[in-house]
């Protein structure tokens, strides 16, 4: 499993012109089963995304991402083994 942390690297301003496009990018991506959860950081300085696959396949992805197409924000991916969970998050595990 990976965690995908986002940063912005614009003005909140321009963030939001690129929003609607990466809610597609997110959503296009959920339905093909890379990304489990995701969401924005508080206070409001980029994001999370928890996606599983692999590490190659992840980086294609991230590239595709509006916000890294406009240079609006970079992106450090941990890779996790995570090995416990709470019921209903088992897919979490490896």
């Amino acid at each position: 499993m990976f965690i995908v942390s986002l940063n912005y690297m614009a003005p909140i301003e321009d963030v939001e012109m690129h929003v609607p496009a990466h809610m597609a990018w997110l959503e296009k991506h959920y339905e093909a089963g890379l990304f489990l959860a995701s969401g924005r950081k508080v206070p409001r300085t980029g994001g999370i995304i928890l996606a599983k696959g692999d590490r190659a396949a992840l980086e294609a992805c991230l590239r595709e991402d509006p916000f890294a197409v406009h240079g609006i924000a970079r992106y450090e991916i941990t890779e996790c083994a995570v090995s416990k969970a709470v019921p209903g998050l088992e897919a979490l595990k490896q």
